[in-house]
């Protein structure tokens, strides 16, 4: 397996081929055993482990929360971050011994780390007691690997297929991941997607739509069209829709609730702003990542859009859709990044006052342009630039939160509540995650809840 360069990956030798799977067929061959699935990263990776978890029950696996009682275990990896690989990697290490105990254990590793060439030179050199590796565009291939039960390393960089038909045993009965595309186009120097999960391919809308009516029918409230960058979606296909007239098709369903990650700031369109506004079943709620606040570091991440640029599309967000929330990412510590380029994020911090953002200290990943420069920061200066920055985020999503005291929302109830079971949980339009008393009968309902306690990240409230 070889990690493709970028001029590679940027070339397009094939049209996308569009490959309609065969339904699998319940089959006994692991009845009574147990399986162990653990999942790193994003929705994506989310919602890859939804389709695993079918494929692994179709051939009759029960899934287990103790991997010590598995027969099967499986780690679906992230590349983003390099704490994640120690994760992976220091967890592998507990399997090891546990391998020498339980001779017939199937170990398997997949997910973005296992497209990485580095990745998969170590688990062939220094950990032959994996027995099977996957990557992100061949999931379905996972079937075939535990039927013909042989050690097996099937990975690919980069392919040009979309497939269609895949099964999914999801997360829940209420709240769907609907995958729109896969892979990315923009190459941000410090990004591996594109190496991990390819260049951009864009799904037929007739394809998603049939998902989208399927789940409808099913019970389904809500459903996030995923993406590495949703709003660019169509473009990779000669004569296909974009996505803002996706999304009217997608609001035609009735589904009650749509949402969407992530966006560009580059492809935001005009138009994708009208059609949020005019329909009320695409949520108030846009996750559009800064990533950096400073020009010249901009310009080196390769984001295509200077801070003014940004700050003109957030206010038109706002300026249009007057009750819509707005959440971001934000890196610090790129290469060489000066106070003044630290200072300019935070200015752009206090100038759009975000509802929430996930903030990064920088982490090289092998194979990116980014990782071949050297940096003259500290780690130190790195983590103090982080708090500092995230002091900011907590006093504007307290802020924000704090807007919804005493009013009246509609929350989508999720989950009985992580810390008491004898309230629930649930997002409101904004996807505010609201707490209040309640039962397990009110999940997959949309209740009022009158917001009683604003946190920083969280808000409590009575059901009305």
């Amino acid at each position: 397996m070889k990690l493709p360069s970028i001029k590679e990956a940027r070339r397009r030798d094939e049209i996308t081929e569009y490959i309609y799977l065969k339904d699998i067929k319940d089959n006994t061959l692991y009845k009574g055993k147990k399986f162990y699935l653990r999942t790193y990263g994003c929705q994506m990776n989310v919602h890859d482990s939804e389709q695993i978890r079918n494929i692994c029950t179709s051939l009759g696996f029960t899934e287990t929360t103790n991997y010590l009682e598995s027969d099967l275990i499986i780690l679906n990896t992230c590349a983003i971050r390099e704490n994640v690989h120690d994760k992976v990697f220091g967890f592998l290490g507990r399997l090891k011994h546990l391998k020498k105990t339980k001779k017939d254990l199937i170990i398997a590793v997949c997910g973005c780390m296992a497209q990485e060439e580095v990745v998969v030179k170590e688990i062939l050199n220094n950990h032959p007691y994996i027995d099977i590796v996957f990557g992100t565009h061949n999931i379905h291939e996972f079937y075939n690997m535990l039927v013909n039960k042989e050690k097996d390393i099937n990975v690919l960089s980069y392919v040009g297929s979309v497939f269609e038909n895949r099964k999914y045993n999801r997360d829940s009965k209420y709240t769907a991941w609907v995958n729109i595309m896969y892979g990315c186009d923009k190459f941000c120097t410090y990004c591996i997607v594109p190496y991990t999960r390819g260049t951009q391919r864009s799904r037929h809308h007739e394809d998603i739509i049939k998902e989208i009516n399927n789940l409808v029918k099913e019970g389904y409230k809500e459903v996030t069209l995923l993406g590495q960058n949703v709003n660019a979606y169509g473009k990779d296909i000669a004569g296909e829709i974009d996505f803002s007239k996706l999304l009217e098709l997608v609001s035609a369903t009735k589904i009650a609730r749509i949402r969407f990650v992530t966006s560009h700031p580059w492809d935001f369109t005009d138009e994708m702003i009208e059609v949020i506004s005019a329909k009320e079943n695409i949520m108030p709620y846009i996750h559009l990542p800064l990533q950096a606040g400073s020009n010249d570091i901009l310009k080196k991440m390769g984001r295509r859009y200077s801070k003014e640029e940004y700050i003109t599309l957030y206010k038109k967000i706002k300026k249009k859709i007057p009750n819509v929330t707005i959440s971001t990412d934000i890196i610090v510590g790129f290469p060489n990044e000066s106070k003044k380029d630290f200072q300019d994020t935070l200015d752009v911090v206090n100038e759009c006052k975000f509802d929430h953002a996930y903030t990064f200290v920088y982490s090289p990943r092998e194979g990116t342009p980014a990782a071949l420069i050297k940096d003259t920061i500290t780690r130190k200066e790195k983590e103090d630039r982080l708090k500092e920055l995230n002091v900011l985020i907590t006093k504007y999503a307290l802020a924000s939160n704090k807007k919804l005291l005493n009013k009246t929302v509609k929350v989508l109830v999720t989950s009985l509540s992580d810390k008491d079971k004898t309230k629930v949980s649930g997002y409101t339009d904004t996807m505010k995650l609201v707490n209040f008393s309640g039962t397990k009968d009110l999940i997959g309902k949309i209740v009022d809840v009158k917001i009683t306690t604003a946190k920083s990240f969280s808000l409590d409230g009575e059901k009305e």
